[in-house]
């Protein structure tokens, strides 16, 4: 028995004596362990960056050694009181098994993200430490954008939260166009999001009183949600029967292109009977002059030559009956020129009138109801097109309506101008055969029966021609007024043809563009597979594989996030001065009893 007792005491003497050299070789081995990174960090009001630290942990396997990267200023165990020793970038650490926790001070490492945040009070930028106490309209400017020094990867797949809190005593009337606003106890929270990759200005607006802010925070997070891809089945038959409509509308539109073509043709070719019969229009009224102002001379003439033979037979002179006779065949033959002129008139009028009809019975003649028009300008036609299409089919449907009151008038013009022919031709026949008749009296020298007969056959011509000159003078002023008419008629005309012609090109637009909308969205059901899936791409980052921000060596990273805070905004307060008591001298055993309290 002594002895297996004294076996024992030496075999516990051994172990005791060789327990730590077992525990340093089993603290030399490695061991393998996760970790998470907590990055938190400080801003001025204005953005710039301050303080970093980072609180990571480590979830260790086994209890042993733990060896990670950083580049720290100064470390702090928040585990236990334990040693961390650093050489250099590396972290060494005896850890027990579970989580471990320790942080470290960065000193030359900045973050992923650029902030800059500037305040306006009654639209002038004010520091932020005179902008305390103040009262006005605030705005407050926040801009994220990427630190091209820090590694990508973070800016690219991170998530930013940004939140302000705000007393309701200080603010009113938030605005934040791109911000959420939500009750957070008492106070407001204003929160803006800014998608990975993504750079913002975001603003908030209000009214304050007193001004004052809390810090302002912002956190990091991977954006690492899993996007589902929805049903397309439902959406791509929506988008087919889209192009379908699209199609319809293209076809619909070239419809509508030949049809104002044709009605531009039509419109063209009424302007251009038009212009004819304008200016046959205009020959008739210069000739009309013409012609009164010769029957003005003609009748004179008549008047002239019966007053002549009205004195006695014998004191008549036969060289004076020689000249009447010419006289009269020279008014004869003038008449009958006029009669030409007249007949070419006649001519041009109807070739005129004719192509005037032509053109104007090419209108067409059915018109719109209201209900169509309102359902035309409720229609997802272009409506610049729609207003001169109408304005152009008004116009056409007054010109129509303007040929139809006047035809009647237009069509009596080429009796007027027959009777006016036929009389003048009369007119011209009678001199010649009195002419012819005066010319033979002289020759068988009857010249006072002859002179008596021509009397009474001038003096009967001489009347009847004041009534036909009368007729005359009320033709022209007829022909005049008709012209003056039809004058205004031709110039709404030309506006039709010059509006039709900008009709059509609209159209011919309207029909380019219907094409090329057509042409985009014939696969546009495909398009929209393509966009959605290249939108879920760009922010589904589902796939990212956390990386460490501390250190590149460092592996086995399970999560980075970042919790950033902008410092506080307040006014100064005034301490009230302290009353320092007099320091009485203290026994040792009062010393000794405070120790204990």
């Amino acid at each position: 028995m002594k002895r297996i007792r004294k076996l024992f005491i030496v075999l516990l003497t051994i172990t005791l004596v060789l327990s730590p050299f077992l525990v340093t070789a089993d603290s030399n081995e490695e061991i393998s362990s996760s970790k998470d990174e907590v990055v938190y960090a400080t801003l001025s009001p204005t953005g710039e960056q301050q303080k970093i630290y980072v609180v990571n942990t480590l979830d260790n396997e086994k209890a042993g050694k733990i060896v990670d990267y950083g580049s720290y200023s100064t470390l702090k165990n928040l585990t236990d009181l334990s040693e961390i020793i650093q050489k250099e970038d590396k972290v060494e650490i005896d850890a027990p098994e579970g989580k471990f926790y320790y942080q470290g001070m960065m000193n030359d490492k900045s973050l992923p993200w650029d902030i800059s945040i500037t305040y306006l009070l009654n639209e002038k930028e004010v520091k932020p430490d005179q902008l305390a106490g103040k009262d006005g309209k605030l705005e407050i400017k926040i801009t994220t954008s990427a630190n091209e020094k820090v590694n990508p990867v973070f800016y690219t797949n991170y998530l930013l939260q940004i939140s302000l809190t705000l007393d309701p005593e200080v603010y009113q009337n938030i605005e934040a166009e791109k911000g959420m606003l939500a009750n957070a106890g008492k106070n407001k929270q204003v929160t803006f999001t800014v998608m990975p990759e993504k750079e913002e200005e975001l603003v908030l607006v209000a009214d304050v009183v007193n001004f004052e802010l809390d810090g302002i925070n912002i956190t990091a997070v991977p954006s690492s949600m899993a996007i589902d891809v929805p049903d397309m089945d439902e959406m791509t038959g929506d988008m087919a029967s889209l192009s379908d409509a699209i199609l319809q509308l293209h076809n619909g539109v070239g419809e509508l292109k030949n049809g104002v073509s044709v009605l531009n043709n039509g419109i063209s070719g009424l302007r251009n009977g038009s212009e004819q019969f304008k200016n046959g229009m205009s020959s008739i009224r210069d000739a009309s002059s013409d012609l009164v102002n010769g029957s003005q001379e003609m009748n004179k003439a008549l008047e002239q030559i019966s007053q002549s033979l009205s004195i006695e037979p014998e004191n008549m002179n036969l060289g004076e009956f020689e000249k009447l006779t010419s006289g009269l065949l020279q008014i004869a033959s003038s008449l009958r020129g006029t009669v030409t002129e007249l007949e070419t008139v006649q001519s041009n009028y109807a070739t005129s009138y004719r192509a005037l009809e032509q053109a104007i019975a090419a209108i067409p003649s059915s018109k719109l109801t209201e209900e169509e028009i309102a359902e035309l300008k409720s229609s997802d036609a272009n409506q610049e097109v729609v207003n001169t299409l109408l304005e152009t089919y008004k116009a056409a449907q007054t010109t129509k309506g303007t040929f139809t009151n006047v035809q009647p008038m237009l069509l009596a013009v080429p009796d007027l101008l027959d009777g006016l022919s036929k009389g003048l031709t009369e007119v011209a026949s009678n001199l010649e055969l009195m002419g012819t008749e005066v010319s033979k009296e002289i020759e068988t020298s009857d010249i006072a029966s002859s002179l008596m007969q021509l009397q009474n056959g001038l003096a009967e011509l001489s009347a009847n021609y004041k009534t036909l000159h009368s007729g005359l003078v009320e033709y022209t002023k007829g022909v005049n007024q008709a012209s003056d008419s039809y004058l205004e008629l031709h110039n709404g005309i030309v506006k039709i043809s010059d509006g039709t012609g900008d009709l059509e090109k609209g159209v011919d637009e309207l029909h380019n563009g219907t094409g090329e909308l057509h042409k985009s969205t014939n696969d546009l059901p495909e398009q929209m597979k393509e966009e959605i899936d290249r939108m879920i791409s760009e922010f589904d980052k589902s796939d990212f594989e956390p990386v460490s921000f501390v250190s590149d060596q460092n592996r086995n990273v399970n999560l980075v996030q970042f919790v950033i805070k902008t410092e506080s905004i307040k006014p100064i307060e005034t301490k009230p001065t302290e009353v320092k008591e007099k320091n009485e001298e203290k026994s040792f055993w009062t010393r000794l009893l405070e120790l204990f309290k």
